[in-house]
């Protein structure tokens, strides 16, 4: 694909020097590291000079998540891995010598509650930097605050692009990493030429499908869109999307159903005989974390495009999953955005300790460049548009409700947010 590049060797290289200096190389997880004391902390007059929450021991952070509410079920493996990493820089040391203090507030699935804790966050408690949002709406009423306040918010949800801002780390994919990847693996791999469209309603669906209709039809050339179909969030009857569905008979069923309407949508495709073996699925927003109540059973045979799955094998991953069941037991589970979560306060303490600053400007300006070779999903990079190169890849549902992951980009794709042609 044009839009995946090599690795350039400056990359290269600048990963061999990262993983021996600096702190964005610093290991995850404690890898060798154990329990470390606190160094010697800089005065907090020279690394606060803004009037956040900073002590001489300790660094106030907000969450800012979905505890309650249709989102619950995507957010909670967010709230556990930013709460898992901040653990474990607290048990490294901590950031410029002190411990980072969480404060935590649920958007409870609600856009407008998202905007008034995100003002609570930052002006009020003070907060350096607030990791969270999970659904483009949230995120999109949070955005003018974070601006406004100029706050920092670490934003770990694949996207529809289309963004880019200053307050905003993007820790997730965007389209070109995501749908677009994914629609001309569909074409190639699966021979689709027709496409059924379906999504929640709400920016991220619809901008997506906009996105995936324009590449379809007209930029790509891959084939032809037989419907596009949209429903509230907690929607639960599909039943007159899945005629609909089966009159059109397409090739590629193509969907961005978020939340709990995910274990509506997928029982309700089996029920109607709608399954692995049979259709063509292929769906931007069923992770490991949906799948604890879709159940594998309902999704066997279907096909997901993240850019993380449990399964993946590589020791960064292993040391991370076995934390993360340490943490919070043998049967949980990690999703991509979970995992992208993650990465949020590792990317965060490398850019505060490169600057030598918590100011949100100092970190933002530090913040291009910064590496996490230890990354679960993988090295990835923080591009100058405040998104991450990372891999595409899909991942197939299994009976026992796994992913195996059958595709994977051959390398790193750049983030383009504002791809030509998508606007």
């Amino acid at each position: 694909m044009s839009n995946t590049p090599k690795l350039p060797s400056d990359l290269l290289a600048m990963r061999r020097r990262r993983l021996l200096q600096g702190a964005a190389a610093l290991p995850l997880m404690g890898m060798g590291l154990g329990k470390a004391a606190f160094a010697q902390a800089p005065a907090t007059a020279a690394v606060n000079t803004t009037g956040l929450a900073v002590t001489d021991t300790e660094v106030t952070v907000g969450i800012l998540h979905s505890a309650t509410g249709t989102m619950a079920i995507s957010e909670t493996g967010s709230i556990q891995a930013e709460l898992l990493a901040i653990k474990q820089i607290n048990e490294a040391g901590g950031i410029l010598g002190r411990k980072i203090k969480v404060i935590r507030e649920d958007g409870a699935s609600d856009w407008p509650t998202f905007a008034e804790k995100s003002r609570k966050l930052l002006v009020n408690d003070k907060v350096a930097t607030v990791f969270g949002c999970w659904t483009s709406a949230s995120r999109k009423a949070v955005l003018p605050i974070f601006e406004k306040e100029n706050g920092l918010l670490y934003y770990p949800t694949f996207y529809e692009g289309l963004e880019q801002s200053k307050n905003v780390i993007y820790t997730g994919q965007e389209a070109t990493q995501q749908i677009l990847w994914s629609l001309d693996w569909g074409a190639k791999e699966k021979n689709a030429k027709t496409f059924f469209l379906v999504g929640s309603d709400y920016i991220w669906p619809r901008t997506s499908m906009k996105i995936a209709r324009k590449h379809i039809e007209s930029v790509a050339k891959l084939g032809s869109v037989k419907g596009e179909e949209y429903y509230p969030l907690g929607h639960t009857n599909f039943n007159s999307l899945i005629n609909k569905i089966k009159i059109a008979k397409p090739d590629c069923i193509f969907a961005a159903v978020v939340g709990g309407s995910n274990v509506a949508f997928y029982k309700q495709l089996k029920a109607a005989g709608i399954t692995g073996d049979k259709q063509f699925l292929l769906t931007l927003s069923v992770t490991e974390d949906e799948m604890t109540g879709v159940g594998g059973e309902n999704f066997n045979g279907f096909y997901s495009s993240m850019k993380y799955f449990q399964t993946l094998e590589n020791d960064n991953n292993k040391k991370f999953v076995e934390a993360f069941k340490a943490e919070y037991g043998a049967n949980a589970v990690i999703g991509d955005v979970t995992q992208a979560a993650y990465l949020g306060p590792w990317l965060w303490k490398a850019a505060v300790e490169k600057a030598g600053s918590f100011d949100v400007d100092k970190v933002v300006a530090a913040s291009p460049g910064i590496e996490l070779p230890t990354a679960p999903e993988g090295f990835v990079k923080i591009d100058a548009n405040h998104h991450l190169w990372s891999k595409a890849r899909i991942g197939q549902g299994q009976p026992d409700a796994s992913f195996k992951v059958v595709a994977e980009s051959p390398e790193l794709i750049k983030p383009d947010p504002f791809p030509a042609g998508y606007q």
